[in-house]
């Protein structure tokens, strides 16, 4: 389906479901509308495969075939039949085309629900994930009825549909659109794809085992699975398998429940296997769902600057090895809880807000200093503004390796990686920047993997790695070279020097002004060309702001 028709669904079905907002918080709203879209994706899927299995009963030259009536009804109703190919099985009562077949009945809620609980009891790996909130008095009826509709006009489990990935597509969609209007508390469940993107494309998650402890809604996983199915040709070179569900498993755990639930629908989705997907509302560091793992990649995006967490009391808990995380603040908490999962060979890529780089509060700065020491500091790369919904704090990714000298194809022993791309991205509106693939996310992964897999102080001379990434050719490792204003490799003197602060423009420097030589017509021309586009869009906005008072009896 082509790109601007597919927004148009994704669209159509948000201004729909928005009518519901009426008298419903927004967190309860988005399990309201995600649960009805799953549970109409999962009616698609089990109605493709009913009709497939009847045509195979009811075909005497089928080798499927089943003569007697009753016997052909019980095979059709037999739940074994559909979990063979990964469909979750719907009673009939809890199919979509009943529940739209009553939909403009005052019961409806109660009809909704109760299919839920019927999904539940059939697939036990469902069981308390579905919500059951649809038959509550302030749930404006008649809307409800507009968005099953609406659904119910968009085929969304059936193999084309899959293959597209629609539904993927409007889950996602929806997300951010939630994540936006629930402001800070969006970013408890939602990560924006850029930087889900960005620290996947680095840490390549190929095979093994991937773990996130504040996995929200399970973007980290479902782009974990991406990323394999996209370097599908590059798996096949050398002879391995394909099926991303068999080449990774992954291991979650999150402490709200609500975003629990959209994480485990937010898998079934895709078919990935979300049973070691683990709740609890004690959290991570009170009680550790997978105590054992040793994770060979660990991709999350903890809570910034956390200081209800608990610290009080854990003063003494054997995960703080390079000292004790001050009880007002969990950002060092969480880069110790993430290295004592990381496996011998392990390597963990993270969000943390920009003070993780610099801050001596609380003996955070001697904990960064034995991280360093210790070499087990990877890469960090300082992200522009505006790319989170919900925050406006700078953040930062941390990468970490547990074993740096030939840690997969790992050469840079005793090295630090610093990027500063707080200049790239793009502003997709007047709130929020997103990073360009071909542009952003490739120039900033590919710097990291030449250097990694390059001798460490590469003499080259020449910046192989922008031509690279800007499609000018491919090579499998062109080399390393320091990018003034952009990157740079410090060894650990380097870093001592600046009392092991890691702010990436303490390293790269600024880069040198390209423009000296643009004449000042031009400059003025790109300025005055920029101003009107401002102006133009300043006095757009004031139109809106008119129109929409008007709306309400203001006047100006």
């Amino acid at each position: 389906m082509p790109k601007n028709n597919q927004e148009s669904i994704e669209k159509t079905l948000w201004k729909t479901a928005d009518k519901l907002r009426k008298n419903i918080d927004a967190s309860e709203y988005k399990n309201i509308v995600l649960g009805l879209i799953f549970l109409k994706y999962i009616s698609d899927s089990f109605t493709e495969k009913l009709e497939q299995l009847e045509l195979d009963f009811g075909n005497p030259d089928s080798e499927w075939y089943v003569k007697e009536e009753r016997s052909r009804y019980s095979a059709l109703n037999d739940p074994d039949e559909y979990r063979a190919d990964n469909v979750f099985f719907v009673p009939e009562k809890a199919r979509w085309s009943f529940l739209q077949s009553v939909a403009t009945q005052p019961e409806i809620g109660k009809y909704i629900d109760e299919a839920m609980i019927a999904i539940e009891k059939e697939n036990t790996t469902l069981k308390g994930v579905l919500p059951k909130v649809f038959a509550r008095p302030n749930l404006d009826k008649q809307s409800l009825t507009g968005l099953i509709n609406e659904i119910g006009s968009i085929t969304l489990g059936s193999s084309e549909a899959k293959s597209k990935d629609i539904l993927g597509r409007v889950y996602e969609y929806f997300l951010g659109q939630f994540a936006l209007a629930e402001g800070r508390k969006g970013g408890q469940f939602y990560t924006p794809e850029s930087i889900v993107r960005l620290l996947v494309e680095m840490l390549e998650p190929y095979e093994g085992r991937v773990f996130d402890p504040c996995c929200g809604s399970g973007g980290m996983f479902v782009q974990s699975e991406k990323f394999i199915e996209s370097h599908a040709d590059q798996i096949k070179q050398n002879g391995l398998e394909l099926n991303p569900k068999d080449r990774i498993s992954i291991y979650g755990q999150e402490s709200n429940q609500t975003t629990w639930r959209l994480c485990k629908m937010n898998l079934a989705i895709r078919g990935i296997d979300a049973s070691n997907i683990k709740w609890n509302n004690e959290g991570s560091f009170l009680k550790d769902a997978h105590p054992d793992l040793k994770a060979d990649f660990i991709i999350a995006n903890p809570p910034f600057n956390d200081s209800d967490w608990s610290g009080e009391l854990l003063t003494s808990d054997a995960r703080w090895k390079y000292g004790t995380p001050p009880s007002g603040n969990a950002n060092f908490a969480w880069v110790q809880h993430f290295i004592y999962h990381l496996s011998p060979t392990g390597c963990a890529g993270y969000v943390l807000s920009n003070g993780s780089l610099s801050s001596n509060t609380g003996g955070e700065g001697e904990i960064r200093k034995r991280l360093i020491e210790a070499d087990l500091v990877d890469c960090i790369v300082m992200l522009p503004t505006k790319l989170f919904y919900n925050t406006g704090i700078p953040a930062c990714l941390w990468f970490l390796s547990r074993y740096k000298n030939g840690n997969k194809t790992r050469a840079r022993k005793g090295e630090v990686l610093f990027i500063d791309a707080s200049e790239l991205g793009y502003m997709i509106n007047r709130r929020n920047r997103a990073f360009d693939y071909e542009k952003d996310i490739l120039k900033i992964a590919n710097t990291y993997h030449f250097w990694k897999n390059s001798p460490s102080q590469n003499t080259s001379s020449e910046p192989v790695i922008l031509s690279v990434v800007e499609g000018e050719g491919e090579t499998k490792n062109p080399g390393y070279t320091d990018i003034k204003g952009f990157c740079k490799s410090a060894n650990l003197e380097d870093i001592k020097k600046h009392n092991f602060v890691l702010t990436p423009g303490r390293y790269v420097g600024i880069p040198d002004e390209e423009d000296d030589c643009i004449p000042f017509e031009d400059k003025m021309k790109t300025l005055t060309s920029e101003l009107e586009q401002q102006m133009e869009e300043s006095n757009k906005l004031d139109a809106e702001i008119k129109k929409q008072l008007a709306k309400v009896g203001f006047e100006i």
